[in-house]
């Protein structure tokens, strides 16, 4: 018989929201409210289907595979420090792999990564569950992973979607939240919540029309695979359904519901609002938009280079900015080395159509109105963020969701939404010990508590693969293993977004302003669409933050969102946005569908037509027994004529994408010959970095030194040597994981101009002994012994970290003035170390060094120092040319960085005491819900991650 609390002790006030749950805790935990789903025996264990990877795929995705806590587990967290069942159990062996590595032998792999065999062995079945009577979901004992195997496709996806409730439920309600921009109605007016919303709905504002319609034109355009991928997704949403009604009458729901007011604890009184297949398509607007977009942001581009045609005149201002902006550095790693030219994007000769606003005319189109309450506090202070392209950069960090929010502020702040972080290693056989490809790759999606994608495994009519999918969107393994090969990707961000100079009008003829909501299209002057979304909320226990509301607006025309106003020409235009993937967020499932599909996928060439289907900007990679193969997918859209993709261009019908139809968003789109691909190359290597020669980068990044560097040198060693193993290639792959890309790649040229003449002062030979003996011993941020936190050149580290940005402004900046340095900082951020809380991706992110000045300072100072040079800067910075006067200005900064205290330069926050090094790098999983996790080692590789070798094949 189940205790009722009385209300009078869940409603009693209190100073925190915290402590007002603690004085309800122990009745809670002991009450036996919450209850697990009853479960069959180990004997109904289905039969594991062929697997020809024989014990030799692996991998791991922290913190563990269950996403999920009731009201008593998550009091249980915060009060005692316990964790759900498989919550965190994949913590310590991903944390220990940082120490680990270097001893790492084949034997020892399963020691940091999980066996990913199909299947769970009788010995080891630690749960099994039948949501139907077509469906088995069987869980192992060591990591909780769902196996989920149907006699009918129905019942397959219908499982997919019951486990799914299981591990994400809450975090799926989140996600489809946050497509919509309806996130702090849900779940409170947190600053972090706020900046949320307003970062992700201005890129994909659907109304409820607009999200059916992309169902069915999946169903309609995508032939018998469309069809059978929307019947998919309904069994999965039924599934999820399923779950969503079990646990509600069972009372083991989520607890965030109760925390954020949805239901009572008492009484049981509230819902979870059943998902509808609609909300995929919100999800995938969200999945899409943080890792497979790229392109855009033509306006500031545009912006920079008028600043640096002011400071030197249109022709060299133009050369400067070009050498800065990068589109096809010949110096640039490429995932393709062979010299295989894919030309993509390129700057034309003669470019047409270019629509440069006019200098000071520039203004961000507002997106939020009407503050009210909390909403109108938040805007005086200035944290909320104003400009819809960027998010807020100004948000508390936050770590729970008590007093402060579900979502931890900046978890996909700065451009960090629009770019990738995610790694790949493939060694061809050609070069391994066993004469089979070897792959170490996965997907670097951030650290979350609950993890974004959930791990399970798939058999069922047309289906057979075993890896991990984005919660909610999880009707295939979108990353993992079929029965004979395996297939990984990371973000690709080539340019498949586009800025149109939309000429304003007024509808009655008058003088059109900046402020016009009309616009020409195709000669007819034509109102702008308005979509708004209204939110409003109130305190609740998981967010104090008091009453507020507000209303986001965006305009949206044939040619995308408005984004800015402006004058060209000295006539009004809005600036707006279009990619390609607008209107078709889901259109990649026919890709994933194939994927998963074992009659499809038998080899590199039936991968490479699978991932054709997919239209997001990824790099695709594969391995089986024979080959390796790589392809770069996306909806590159085939562009007028002598068109600069990198500015923004006239609304014309002459410069729109070919045959553009904006009823749907269709336009003609490359051919699969011009994307980036290849089989058999001796290794492949992907960081986010350049595809090929020739491919045009779709920002700023990708240069002379680039963090893909740190593979690159890695694998192209252990090629050459030969007889590559999982654990020689792992190794590689962990070791870049730890190392400091600009004491690796740029500090043996900045030391070279320091000691063009012997250094005099004392402190600068030490530090510079220091900084030299750590680029001896590898440039590496590692522990001295596992778990000591202490690093084994910490003061070298330290002095790198406070000298990096002081030595790029003082060989930058004076050469070209405040505003032009300026600018360009904001199109490329000087530095990502792991301990920045500026940076893209925030603090305690893991990912680093993918967006800064390295491979311009790199280039700048072997200019000074009279080395070969491919592709240089426009101008010579450091000390204008003079070896002398760059050595000064070296010495300078690095004099003031050595003298910075430890307590300076890691100053602390909500996890770390000021000064604790180890602990301002460490990696913290950000709480997306009521569990929290320990903090743990940094370290730059996937979180979900695979090691792959498959001995056979079908």
């Amino acid at each position: 018989m189940r205790r009722r609390i009385p209300r009078t002790t869940l409603n009693r006030k209190s100073s925190s929201p915290l402590r007002r749950l603690t004085a309800a805790a122990a009745l809670v935990l002991t009450a036996g409210l919450l209850s697990p789903l009853s479960t069959a025996t180990a004997a109904d264990e289905p039969a594991p289907v062929s697997d020809y990877c024989k014990g030799q795929c692996a991998d791991i995705l922290p913190p563990g595979a269950n996403g999920s806590a009731t009201l008593a587990e998550i009091l249980g967290n915060k009060l005692f420090g316990t964790q759900p069942a498989h919550a965190d159990d994949q913590l310590g062996p991903y944390d220990a792999l940082s120490s680990g590595y270097p001893s790492l032998t084949d034997d020892t792999l399963t020691n940091f990564f999980n066996d990913s065999s199909f299947g769970v062995p009788g010995d080891q079945v630690g749960s099994v569950t039948r949501p139907r009577d077509d469906v088995t979901i069987t869980r192992d004992k060591k990591n909780g992973v769902p196996h989920i195997k149907g006699s009918t496709r129905y019942g397959t996806e219908f499982g997919a979607g019951f486990a799914a409730g299981q591990d994400r439920l809450w975090l799926i309600d989140l996600f489809r939240h946050i497509g919509r921009g309806e996130l702090t109605s849900f779940a409170g007016g947190a600053l972090a919540n706020q900046g949320l919303e307003q970062q992700f709905w201005p890129q994909a504002p659907y109304t409820e029309e607009d999200l059916q319609k992309q169902v069915d034109f999946i169903k309609s355009s995508g032939g018998e695979r469309g069809q059978q991928a929307m019947e998919d997704a309904q069994a999965y949403i039924d599934g999820l359904n399923a779950y969503r009604v079990k646990s509600k009458n069972g009372r083991y729901f989520p607890g965030e519901y109760v925390l954020t007011g949805k239901i009572d604890a008492i009484t049981n009184i509230g819902e979870i609002q059943p998902f509808k297949i609609t909300d995929m398509i919100a999800l995938a607007s969200v999945v899409g938009g943080l890792f497979g977009n790229g392109g855009g942001g033509e306006v500031d581009a545009a912006l920079s280079l008028l600043k640096s045609q002011e400071k030197y005149g249109v022709e060299k201002g133009t050369q400067v900015w070009e050498s800065f902006r990068g589109r096809n550095d010949p110096e640039a790693v490429t995932t393709i080395h062979d010299g295989t030219s894919f030309p993509y994007g390129q700057k034309p000769a003669n470019a047409r159509g270019q629509a440069l606003p006019d200098k000071g005319s520039v203004v961000p189109e507002p997106l939020v109105h009407d503050r009210t309450g909390s909403a109108a506090t938040a805007a005086r202070s200035g944290t909320v963020a104003k400009d819809p392209v960027k998010a807020p950069a100004k948000l508390k960090p936050l770590q729970g969701m008590y007093d402060d929010g579900v979502l931890p502020a900046g978890m996909f702040s700065g451009s960090a939404a629009k770019k990738g972080m995610s790694n790949a290693l493939l060694v061809s056989g050609k070069h391994t010990a066993s004469g089979h490809p070897v792959a170490v790759f996965g997907p670097q999606t951030g650290y979350f508590a609950p993890q974004l994608l959930m791990m399970q495994e798939l058999q069922g009519p047309g289906i057979s693969a075993r890896g991990v999918s984005f919660a909610g969107v999880g009707m295939y393994i979108q990353l993992g293993r079929g029965q004979d090969y395996s297939w990984s990707a990371t973000s690709a961000g080539q340019d498949i977004t586009d800025t149109y100079a939309v000429p304003l009008c007024e509808p009655g003829g008058g003088t059109p302003t900046k402020d016009s909501t009309s616009y020409v299209y195709r000669g007819t002057c034509t109102p702008m669409e308005k979509l708004e979304k209204k939110n409003s909320w109130k305190p609740t226990v998981a967010d104090s933050t008091a009453a507020g509301s507000y209303r986001m607006q965006v305009l949206r025309t044939k040619y995308g969102i408005v984004t800015h106003r402006a004058t060209a020409d000295g006539k009004p235009v809005a600036y707006t946005s279009l990619r390609s993937t607008y209107r078709h967020e889901a259109d990649s499932i026919i890709g994933f569908q194939m994927l998963n599909d074992p009659s499809y996928v038998k080899d590199a060439a039936s991968f490479a037509k699978a991932a054709q289907h997919i239209s997001y900007a990824f790099n695709w990679f594969y391995a089986d027994s024979r080959d390796i193969a790589y392809y770069n997918s996306g909806a590159n859209p085939v562009r007028a004529k002598d068109i600069d993709t990198s500015l923004p261009v006239k609304a014309e019908q002459a410069y729109e994408w070919q045959d553009f139809d904006p009823t749907d968003n269709t336009a003609a789109q490359t051919p699969p010959a011009q994307h980036p691909q290849s089989v058999n190359q001796d290794y492949y290597i992907s960081w986010n970095n350049k595809q090929a020669k020739d491919f045009t980068a779709a920002n700023f990044s990708l240069g002379a030194v680039q963090r893909a560097n740190l593979l690159d040198d890695r694998v192209k060693k252990l090629t050459a040597t030969g007889g590559v193993t999982r654990a020689s290639l792992t190794r590689a792959m962990a070791e870049a994981a730890v190392t400091d890309l600009r004491g690796e790649q740029v500090l043996p040229e900045i030391l070279k101009v320091i000691r063009s003449k012997p250094v005099d002062d004392p402190q600068l030979v030490k530090a510079v002994q220091q900084l030299d003996s750590w680029r001896a011993a590898g440039a590496q941020r590692n522990q001295t012994a596992a778990g000591s936190k202490t690093y084994a050149h910490p003061d070298a580290v330290r002095i790198m970290d406070a000298w990096w940005p002081l030595l790029v402004q003082a060989e930058f900046e004076p050469g070209l003035g405040g505003d032009l340095y300026q600018s360009l900082t904001g199109q490329l951020s000087v530095d990502e170390a792991p301990s920045a809380g500026h940076g893209p991706t925030g603090a305690h992110a893991g990912s680093a060094f993918q967006y800064g000045w390295w491979g311009y300072v790199d280039k700048d100072l072997r200019t000074v120092l009279g080395e070969p040079v491919q592709g240089k800067l426009g101008d010579t910075y450091c000390g204008a040319g003079s070896l002398s006067a760059c050595r000064d200005a070296l010495l300078k900064t690095l004099a003031t960085a050595a003298a910075k205290p430890a307590t300076e330069v890691y100053p602390g926050d909500d996890s770390c005491k000021a000064g604790d090094q180890w602990c301002a790098d460490s990696i913290i999983h950000r709480a997306l819900g009521g569990i929290t996790h320990r903090g743990i080692q940094w370290q730059n590789r996937p979180t979900y991650q695979q090691v792959v070798e498959f001995p056979a094949h079908r």
